[in-house]
């Protein structure tokens, strides 16, 4: 009975698995399709279309008739479009995560050892910030970077990027388990705030640090809103915005676009899983 019910769950989160990994799987080897068979399977039909072709854009091929690298070349090599916007990310992206993990650390450091009047409060006041959608910051933002006289320009989104409160919330949950005896101890051993910090805090936080870049990366790596409210010059958007102006006749291209768009985001995720796994789970064991 029981190796019955274990071979039912199993079943149960193998099928739940596939049909998660299911579109991923559907863009990788549709991007090795050619552009007429993707076409039949994802082309847009016309009210006047047969029922006969409606019926092929009902079906999904997960299997190739026969493998193409046209898309590939066309993406990397053909459209000059592609790796300019590849690298605006990266201008973009890095700035953030390299900035916001040596804001979010310090001040996670400021809340999490240190003791003055109001912390708590103010921490509170970042914990309200950190819950709010970014539709309702979206004025205010707008507002001050056009006062800054920044829009249009890469600093409207790096500015606003570095200073994002998850971070904060994220490491001094993880910083306020380390034992205040450290920190005793440093100061005897005469010991400033600065030494204190990157001898004893940052060493013991690499966890958290680490996964606060991750999650820093992928979620920069993905933003939208931002770049299309803030950037005006379309020269100057992310690789994120380059698959929402890909237009029905180029499905072949946005498959391997999306393909090559999110191996950097994968390749960050899997090296450094284990500092993420660790990095979250400190910060929510600890009050």
């Amino acid at each position: 009975m029981r190796k019955n019910k274990k071979l039912a769950v199993t079943i149960f989160l193998i099928t739940f698995a596939l049909l998660i990994l299911l579109p991923l799987i559907v863009t990788v080897t549709n991007s090795f399709m050619g552009n007429p068979e993707i076409m039949e399977s994802h082309g847009v039909f016309t009210r006047e279309a047969t029922e006969r072709e409606k019926e092929k854009f009902r079906s999904v091929k997960l299997i190739p008739d026969s493998i193409v690298f046209e898309q590939y070349y066309e993406v990397l090599v053909g459209k000059s479009k592609f790796l300019r916007m590849f690298w605006n990310s990266v201008f973009l992206v890095l700035p953030i995560v390299i900035f916001q993990t040596i804001i979010s650390s310090s001040a996670a450091f400021v809340f999490a050892k240190m003791k003055f009047k109001g912390r708590d409060t103010l921490f509170f006041i970042y914990i309200i910030i950190m819950m709010m959608p970014f539709q309702v910051t979206l004025v205010p933002n707008y507002l001050v970077l056009d006062k800054l006289g920044i829009l249009d320009n890469y600093m409207s989104i790096i500015l606003p990027g570095i200073f994002g409160a998850f971070g904060v919330f994220l490491l001094r949950q993880f910083m306020i388990s380390i034992p205040n005896e450290y920190i005793e101890a440093a100061m005897v051993d005469g010991c400033s705030l600065a030494q204190i910090f990157f001898k004893v805090i940052l060493p013991q936080s690499k966890g958290g640090v680490a996964s606060l870049a991750i999650l820093s990366f992928i979620d920069n790596w993905n933003m939208v809103e931002q770049p299309l409210i803030f950037l005006k010059d379309t020269n100057k958007h992310p690789l994120s915005i380059y698959l929402s102006v890909i237009n029905n006749s180029e499905l072949g291209i946005a498959f391997a676009a999306s393909v090559i768009y999110m191996i950097p985001a994968l390749l960050v995720f899997l090296y450094g899983q284990n500092y993420l796994i660790e990095g979250i789970s400190n910060s929510t064991i600890k009050k």
